[in-house]
């Protein structure tokens, strides 16, 4: 029967339909796998869309380099920060950039606040000592730092490390200005609990 000449002629005319399938249904199929493949590009490209907004405009995501922010925050603990806010009020931690390198710190002056430190290493603010109860070093200057009392410039904030021992903050690096701060810390995803 694989012989006959018209089993071969309908045969060859049909090819699909040797496996049982029509050639319409075969095209069918190919038109549906490729709206498939283009609708999960499509969804793919919207997801991916929607993390750049979030993670490169909206929010800000860092593991905490060092310890100058011990105990609160640890370093590795991943920060997630929020970029928009443009406002910092004192005790605010932000995220911020100064020659080239990442920093974290503290607000702890705004502009036109005079800021220094007394002789019995406390942190005064226009003139009157600060208690800070959740800060657990003591506070000195810094040889080679900036020579204080200095003046917080306009749209700039002054910025210590809570680990006042050794953390790199506003009393070497200088006043912070609000175009150097990448964001304000929102929340802290501890590396013991991951």
């Amino acid at each position: 029967m694989a012989d006959d000449p018209v089993v071969k002629a309908v045969s060859n005319r049909f090819p699909s339909r040797r496996h049982g399938k029509h050639p319409k249904k075969v095209r069918e199929e190919k038109s549906k796998a490729w709206e498939e493949v283009k609708f999960f590009g499509m969804r793919l490209m919207a997801m991916l869309l929607i993390l750049y907004l979030m993670f490169g405009v909206l929010f800000g995501l860092m593991p905490m380099p060092n310890e100058d922010i011990k105990p609160k925050i640890a370093a590795g603990d991943l920060m997630l920060f929020y970029r928009l806010d443009q406002t910092y009020q004192i005790g605010d931690v932000l995220v911020y950039t100064k020659e080239d390198k990442t920093y974290v710190g503290r607000v702890v002056a705004r502009e036109g606040d005079e800021v220094d430190i007394s002789e019995d290493h406390y942190l005064q603010i226009n003139g009157h000592s600060v208690m800070e109860t959740d800060i657990y070093y003591s506070t000195g200057e810094y040889e080679g730092g900036i020579s204080l009392p200095v003046k917080v410039p306009s749209q700039c904030y002054f910025l210590l490390a809570d680990l006042r021992e050794g953390g790199k903050d506003s009393r070497i690096l200088g006043p912070v200005n609000r175009s150097e701060i990448q964001g304000k810390v929102m929340t802290v995803i501890r590396r013991s609990g991951i």
